[in-house]
C-alpha cells in the first residue's frame, strides 16, 4: 500500500480545496481511488454541537471542498457521522450536523448527509480482535464503494493525539464506544480503536489541519494555527507524521503503537510537499494526557498516586446529564440536585470532560504527578 503522506501549507480556509487538491496530487489523486459513480463516504470528525471557530468539529470548508473533489472526478459524495455526545431523544448528532456547519456545507454541494445516530447499524465479527470481538458498523459505511477520513488536527486526554484512525470511532454505536472505554488502560483502548480500523480501513485520509486544537482536546483544548493540509491513502502513515507534526513521539500515540503491532501503516512513511521540519509546531499537551509519559511498569505501580481526575464544577452545571448518560462505568450519581463522580469507580477515560455541553467537569492532578510535570506543558 502506498503510505505516502503530504503536506501542503494552507493559511485560512478561504483557499483550502486548492491545498487539498495539491496535497492529493502529490500522493496520486482521487482519480487512483474513486471510479466514476461510485458512492464516496465522507466521514468527517463531528464531536460536538459546536461551531466552526470552536475548532472542536472538522471544518465545513473543507467537507464542501472534498464534496466538490469528489463530484469532479465523478463519484457521489455522502457526509456521515455520529456526534461524540449522544442524547436519550437521539438528536445531538442532528443538531452537531447543524451548528458544525457540515450540513450546509455538504447540501450545498448537493451530497447526501446521513445521521448515523439515526441511520442503523450492522453487527459484524471482528476477526483477530484484540478487544471488540463484535462490533456495530454505520449501515452507511458498509454500504459505500469508497471510505475518506476527514479528521481534525487535535491533541485527546486519552490518547494524546486523535486523528484519521482515530476518526473511526463515529461509525460505532454508543454500546460499544462505552464498551472500548471501560477497557481502562489507554493502550487497550487503542487496541479497540485499531480493532474498528482493522474492518473499515479508509481508501483515503485528509486532516483539517488549518486550525487545530492543543491543551484539552478533543474539545476543551485552544485553537492552534497550524496551517497545514495532510492526505495519505493510509491512515496509519497519516497519524504517525501528523503526531510528529505537533510534537509528540509518534510511538506514544495509542492508536499508533496499536495499529504498527498488527502491521498497518509504518513508523518512517515518506513526506512529500512541505518538508515536515518546516511545519513542526510544537501543541500544548493535554491535562489527561502526561499519564502518558510515564512508563507503564511505573503508572501500576503509583496508579492511586499519579492520577487526573475529573469533578463537577456545580456552578457550571445544568444537570443535562450528558455525563451520565456517556459514562462508560456509571461512576456519577445524583444525590440532592447535584452531579458527582465516583473517585472508586472513575476509570479516568475523560468521556464526562470532553461531552460536557457546559464545559462544567474539571480535573484535578494528584501532588506526585504535579510534580513529575512541573516542568513540562
Amino acid at each position: 500500500m502506498n503510505t505516502r503522506v503530504s503536506i501542503v501549507h494552507c493559511c485560512d480556509y478561504s483557499n483550502v480545496k486548492d491545498a487539498i487538491k495539491e496535497a492529493l496530487d502529490l500522493i496520486g489523486g482521487l482519480e487512483t481511488i474513486i471510479a466514476p459513480g461510485n458512492r464516496v463516504l465522507l466521514k468527517p470528525n463531528i464531536l460536538a454541537i459546536r461551531p466552526p471557530e470552536d475548532a472542536v468539529n472538522t471544518h465545513p470548508a473543507v467537507v464542501s471542498a472534498m464534496c466538490e473533489l469528489v463530484s469532479d472526478v465523478g463519484g457521489i459524495p455522502i457526509v456521515g457521522d455520529g456526534a461524540g455526545i449522544v442524547r436519550p431523544d437521539s438528536t445531538a448528532t442532528a443538531q452537531a450536523l447543524k451548528v458544525s456547519g457540515i450540513e450546509d456545507a455538504a447540501c450545498s454541494c448537493g451530497a447526501e448527509v446521513i445521521n448515523f445516530e439515526t441511520s442503523g447499524f450492522v453487527e459484524v465479527d471482528v476477526p483477530g480482535a484484540r478487544q471488540l470481538s463484535r462490533l456495530y458498523i454505520a449501515k452507511a459505511v458498509l454500504e459505500a464503494d469508497v471510505i475518506v477520513s476527514l479528521p481534525k488536527l487535535k491533541t485527546h486526554e486519552l490518547t494524546l493525539y486523535t486523528g484519521a484512525v482515530k476518526n473511526l470511532f463515529g461509525i460505532i454505536p454508543r454500546k460499544n464506544r462505552k464498551q472500548a472505554h471501560s477497557l481502562e488502560e489507554r493502550n487497550l483502548f487503542g487496541e479497540a480503536v485499531v480493532d474498528i480500523y482493522s474492518i473499515i480501513k479508509p481508501h483515503l485520509a485528509v486532516m483539517d489541519g488549518v486550525i487545530g486544537m492543543e491543551g484539552d482536546g478533543p474539545s476543551r483544548g485552544t485553537p492552534k494555527y497550524t496551517e497545514v493540509v495532510m492526505a495519505s491513502y493510509d491512515c496509519v502513515a497519516l497519524d504517525v507524521v501528523a503526531s510528529e507534526l505537533m510534537g509528540f513521539d509518534p510511538l506514544k500515540i495509542p492508536t499508533n503503537t496499536a495499529a504498527l503491532a498488527r502491521g498497518f501503516g509504518t513508523k518512517h512513511p515518506e513526506v512529500v510537499g512541505t518538508p515536515l521540519e518546516e511545519v513542526k509546531v510544537k501543541f500544548k499537551r493535554p491535562t489527561g494526557g502526561f499519564t502518558a509519559l510515564i512508563p507503564s511498569f511505573l503508572r501500576r505501580i503509583l496508579r492511586k498516586r499519579i492520577t487526573v481526575r475529573p469533578f463537577i464544577n456545580t456552578s457550571k452545571c445544568t444537570l443535562c446529564k450528558a455525563c451520565i448518560l456517556n459514562c462508560s462505568v456509571d461512576a456519577i450519581e445524583e444525590a440532592g440536585g447535584v452531579l458527582r463522580i465516583n473517585d472508586e469507580e472513575c476509570i479516568q477515560c475523560y468521556c464526562c470532560r470532553e461531552l460536557c455541553p457546559n464545559d462544567a467537569v474539571e480535573v484535578k492532578k494528584s501532588l506526585l504527578l504535579k510534580i513529575m510535570t512541573r516542568s513540562r506543558n
